[in-house]
């Protein structure tokens, strides 16, 4: 890595930092007593500053200090490419020895070669509560329970080094350093030995659009990072395609083969890419995708997945087998808002861009992929949005009915299950768990977890006040919280409480009612490993159809990568359907009997061609000689 600190074949240090907006960078070593306690760093070309000493080692603690016509004086600041932060992130950094763990004392080590990406079921976790203790461990200790629930892929939210002890993570500024409040590198290594040797793959959330408010130092001395000329919801974009933009590009590219070669995740998660604006002949997600599958991408099994508000099919083109050229597949928020729309009613904010015909959309979504491809959306100020999606197949959407972002943007933190009647909720789940798109669970779902997702942070007392103040000012559009003393009840995002209130309680599935929404989601979650999972190999694009029935009646159908044939009929609507065509749509594909039916008390209504309030049946016919079919691997 060109970047930080690095140990070569003498056993010293070589420091290398990118500082073209300094006059002089020194290296401090922490305990080390003056005289000579700082070490000049040489100037080299284009910015860059190197030393090599036999005076650091494998943990020692150093920082930089800078001066330049930026700094007005000389400050002391952390690497940003450091692979440690012990402290806080305006600290001291730490030197780490990549090659020091001990891979293949808890499982399959180097010989892990992945999983096929159609085989995914993707649990999105928050690692500060996920478990009791809210550590790389302590997630390690849990994943017995994953597997026994039928996930097939473990995604962590960003773990970049943040300020203070508790953070969603997306506000992170040293990209390289786990932070520290979760354990140490050697921990998040063998969380994901763990996951590999439970067959599990294991997923990094990573924010390549903005650095968090809270110290981040390369405006300093390294301007060339950010640009004026393109604004982001945080300010000033990063520099991808500006003079200078080669180095900061090729910081984030060696940022996710970090992240894949030192610590063998499976794949990456990039945050919100439509805040990523790159001008450039070569886009920054290409060469990203590009470098990785150079790299890691030709040993083993490698998955890049993306969120992307804009809807551009473009970074998720297939091959004629169903390959992707680039990245596999993104998160697919059209299908969370037409469905939230249909289960609570809801119909503010983003929602009101579905509103019009929930059904219509979530049907969209199942058979084509996005809802909005290429028309205007109202609450973007009548934009386009989107682009044609239909060429790809189901496996390029990751759908979902909770994540981090709709339950912690909630004022409160409201779960689903917290907004919707059981039966709708159930419904929604079985419609979710079956279709052929890789389902996301958000930790908790599975058990109907009562803790809420509140948004939560751990800034300064400079930023502290002026972020709950304008977290509460947001909802003040919405008339539940018009008044101030609405407002005022917004719990406050820097009191540990908010964090504490938000971690799970795993002792709630010794209570029946969440111990049956467990074993709801795991005997589907069963059904689509056997009778699912085995058939998606090699789904295409166009092989998606759908149809409405007034007015929350939903038909779709798919040919599967086996030539069998999945079928759908819904109900998501506490009206009951019947009439002729509903009828003769359900007999020309029904079976002896359905694959699932939700709720089964359905099935005398369904047997007469009509559809109960909040029912979903789902119908096989299997290919020819599919009798030999196998179960996909656990």
């Amino acid at each position: 890595m060109p970047f930080g600190a690095a140990l070569d074949a003498t056993g010293a240090v070589r420091f290398r930092l990118w500082a073209p907006g300094a006059e002089q960078v020194a290296l401090e070593l922490e305990g080390r007593p003056p005289p000579g306690s700082l070490l000049n760093l040489e100037p080299r070309q284009d910015g860059w500053f190197a030393l090599t000493t036999h005076a650091a080692g494998p943990g020692s603690r150093y920082r930089f200090h800078i001066s330049g016509p930026n700094t007005q004086g000389t400050w002391a600041v952390p690497d940003p490419a450091a692979r440690f932060q012990p402290g806080d992130v305006h600290g001291f950094s730490e030197v780490i020895d990549p090659t020091g763990f001990a891979w293949g004392q808890r499982g399959p080590g180097a010989d892990w070669r992945g999983r096929p990406w159609e085989t995914a079921v993707v649990y999105e976790l928050h690692l500060g509560c996920f478990s009791p203790e809210g550590t790389f461990t302590g997630a390690a200790r849990l994943l017995p329970r994953l597997v026994d629930l039928g996930v097939t892929a473990v995604e962590l939210m960003p773990v970049a080094a943040f300020p203070g002890t508790r953070s969603w993570g997306y506000d992170g500024v040293l990209p390289f350093a786990p932070d520290a409040s979760y354990g140490r590198p050697d921990d998040l290594k063998a969380l994901v030995e763990q996951a590999h040797a439970l067959g599990l793959m294991i997923f990094l959330d990573v924010v390549y659009n903005h650095f968090g408010p809270d110290g981040n130092y390369l405006h300093l001395y390294a301007p060339p990072f950010f640009t004026e000329r393109h604004q982001t919801p945080w300010g000033a974009g990063i520099n991808f395609d500006g003079a200078q933009s080669a180095t900061v590009r090729e910081f984030f590219v060696q940022n996710a083969l970090y992240w894949l070669d030192e610590y063998r995740f499976d794949g990456l998660r990039l945050d919100a890419v439509q805040a990523i604006v790159d001008d450039s002949e070569t886009h920054i997600l290409t060469q990203i995708a590009t470098a990785v599958a150079a790299g890691p991408g030709r040993e083993r099994q490698v998955h890049l997945v993306l969120e992307n508000d804009a809807n551009e099919a473009r970074h998720l083109a297939h091959n004629a087998a169903a390959t992707a050229h680039q990245y596999i597949a993104q998160w697919n928020d059209d299908f969370h808002h037409a469905a939230h729309v249909l289960l609570t009613g809801e119909r503010d904010g983003c929602y009101a861009d579905y509103a019009d015909a929930p059904a219509r959309h979530l049907g969209r979504c199942i058979a084509e992929g996005y809802a909005y491809q290429g028309e205007t959306s109202a609450f973007r100020d009548g934009t386009v949005r989107g682009e044609p999606s239909g060429e790809l197949p189901p496996t390029a959407f990751v759908n979902l009915l909770q994540n981090h972002d709709q339950a912690g943007n909630r004022a409160y933190g409201e779960r689903l299950h917290q907004l919707t009647p059981p039966a709708a909720l159930r419904a929604a789940t079985a419609l979710l768990l079956l279709a052929p798109a890789p389902p996301l669970l958000f930790m908790g779902q599975e058990m109907a977890a009562d803790s809420p997702f509140l948004f939560f942070c751990d800034f300064g007392a400079d930023l502290a006040d002026a972020v709950t103040q304008g977290r509460r000012r947001e909802f003040a559009r919405f008339a539940q919280f018009a008044d101030d003393t609405a407002q005022q009840s917004i719990p406050d995002p820097n009191d540990p409480k908010t964090f504490a209130r938000s971690r799970l309680d795993w002792s709630q599935l010794d209570r029946p009612e969440h111990r049956q929404w467990y074993h709801f989601h795991r005997d589907l979650l069963a059904l689509r490993r056997t009778q699912i999972l085995p058939r998606l190999p090699g789904i295409s694009g166009r092989n998606g159809t759908y149809r409405l029935f007034p007015e929350t009646g939903l038909a779709a159908s798919w040919r599967l990568g086996d030539g069998s044939t999945l079928s759908l009929f819904a109900n998501l609507g506490d009206n009951a359907m019947a009439g002729p065509d509903l009828a003769a749509a359900i007999a020309s594909v029904a079976a002896p009997q359905p694959l699932h039916l939700e709720p089964p008390s359905a099935a005398t209504a369904l047997a007469k061609g009509r559809l109960p309030p909040w029912t979903v049946a789902w119908y096989l016919h299997a290919s020819a000689g599919d009798h030999a079919r196998k179960p996909a691997p656990q």
